[in-house]
């Protein structure tokens, strides 16, 4: 039922064919039918396949995955950087650094034109738009978010961009968040805040320290725990 239903001639039939293969666990014939599918001619079933993938867990999709970052669709790049997140593969970052930043890590191979589209505020809310409430990026100020969710549908992907980068090692991605924190949207500025925080790393407490008198109450209130949590040293 699944070979015919990611077979069919629908584009939504073959979607959800591909989006059930995701609840197969570790099954390298699901995997196998899912990569094949990471080269369909509709994007929204190329996004269910990238998914799908990091649901299944193999590793063995890493290659296929990062692959599919080069689409041309933001949607598809988006939930290829997730599931190689998932896989354990920190190729990803460098998709959730151009989206914060705007820019490319020095050195890494992002095609042009997806650095045009991560650029693109038109892309970005529809990528926010499209993906929901699974782009909140944190639970504190989820409902906020989501109240607002129509009126500005860029702010939330960046900063979920922004908290994918909290466990990024690179120094590169740490400099990007401290620059996050003086963001013109309150909703970056709260959640590089928030992945500095997570990071661990006391030398980023003097972008934090700023933010104390941060206009906006949620950015306040994360810098102060911020700022604690970073001076208290590692959790024991």
């Amino acid at each position: 039922m699944l070979d015919e239903g990611v077979a069919s001639a629908s584009e939504e039939t073959r979607a959800r064919a591909v989006e059930s293969l995701g609840l197969l666990v570790k099954n390298d014939r699901a995997r196998k039918l899912a990569e094949s599918t990471l080269k369909d001619q509709d994007p929204s079933v190329r996004a269910a396949a990238a998914t799908a993938l990091g649901q299944i867990g193999l590793k063995a999709a890493t290659a296929a995955l990062t692959s599919a970052l080069h689409d041309t669709e933001a949607g598809v790049v988006f939930a290829s950087a997730s599931s190689l997140l998932q896989l354990g593969d920190a190729t990803a970052y460098r998709v959730y650094y151009a989206v914060l930043t705007g820019e490319r890590k020095t050195g890494e191979p992002l095609l042009e034109s997806q650095l045009k589209m991560l650029k693109d505020p038109e892309a970005l809310a529809r990528i926010g738009f499209e993906q929901g409430i699974g782009f909140i990026p944190f639970g504190g100020i989820g409902l906020t978010v989501f109240k607002s969710f129509r009126a500005d549908n860029v702010s939330p992907v960046r900063a979920a961009a922004a908290q994918r980068l909290a466990k990024d090692p690179d120094p590169a991605s740490g400099r990007a968040l401290a620059t996050a924190t003086t963001d013109e949207k309150w909703l970056v500025r709260a959640s590089a805040v928030s992945a500095v925080a997570a990071r661990g790393d006391r030398a980023l407490v003097s972008a934090v320290v700023p933010r104390l008198d941060d206009e906006n109450e949620t950015v306040r209130f994360n810098a102060a725990a911020a700022i604690v949590r970073l001076e208290s040293g590692p959790p024991r």
